[in-house]
């Protein structure tokens, strides 16, 4: 049933509102050149897609975050639906970065290059250098965020090694990285399906790590100290999934028999 849902009740409302949005973010571009109200398009256009999907986000650690402030934040990364988790959650203005080849394709590379995304190109290291340049200055000189996904790409299965660019950009522009978790997106869209399961996902924000006083040597060890800050918020609290049954559980066992 789950699946006759997906295919015949997300999947094409996806691809509509995917249009309807993306041809207003492209449109509102040629007055907006900062990119802002895009991103608040593109906040909408998420929660549509999670609604649509029947996926619902619980937010943890909003409170740790100055609504003003800019940082770079760092997640894991197992799902297509982790950037609409994000860009539904977080109340900064962020911009991301994309794969290179992204920006060729025919209306989404133009919707990227106008709302100021971020184009890396992993064959060539002075390209993706020249990115997180771009990141650094974006940041110090505009007050707007960075999101990345350190792992590199989506992960099938844990949470692999964490790149240095984020910790690096963060260093760079002097301001605050975040550690952010995405527990149970990848269950209900893994890698390479086409099977939208709807469920309950938590995000986890962590505590912001300062950056005033680190130089780019100090980039390594900033890396793993944000991998085993998001490893540890992967398993902090109660299983998304679990957690009403164990609850329901516990209420039933203390009932009188």
């Amino acid at each position: 049933m789950s699946l006759a849902r997906s295919l015949f009740f997300s999947t094409p409302l996806i691809a509509l509102c995917t249009i309807v949005m993306g041809t207003l973010s492209l449109i509102d571009s040629f007055f907006d050149h900062t990119g802002n109200s895009q991103h608040r398009l593109a906040r909408a256009w998420a929660r549509m897609l999670l609604a649509v999907c029947f996926v619902r986000v619980r937010v943890e650690g909003l409170g740790k975050l100055d609504p003003h402030g800019a940082y770079v934040f760092v997640a894991n990364h197992g799902s297509f639906l982790d950037i609409p988790a994000l860009l539904a959650s977080l109340p900064q203005q962020f911009r991301f970065f994309a794969k290179k080849g992204l920006f060729g394709i025919p209306f989404l590379g133009t919707h990227l290059q106008r709302a100021g995304h971020l184009p890396v190109d992993r064959s060539s290291p002075r390209a993706s250098l020249k990115s997180m340049q771009e990141a650094a200055r974006i940041i110090g000189g505009r007050g707007i965020s960075v999101l990345n996904f350190p792992e590199g790409g989506r992960s099938a299965e844990g949470l692999h090694e964490f790149k240095e660019g984020p910790a690096y950009i963060a260093i760079k522009a002097g301001v605050p990285v975040v550690p952010v978790a995405i527990v149970g997106m990848r269950e209900l869209l893994p890698m390479g399906s086409i099977h939208l399961r709807s469920g309950k996902v938590v995000l986890r924000v962590g505590d912001p790590i300062p950056t005033m006083g680190l130089d780019a040597a100090d980039r390594t060890e900033l890396t793993q100290r944000l991998y085993r800050e998001v490893s540890q918020l992967l398993v902090e609290g109660s299983d998304p999934f679990n957690a009403e049954t164990q609850r329901t559980q516990r209420e039933t066992q203390r009932k009188p028999k």
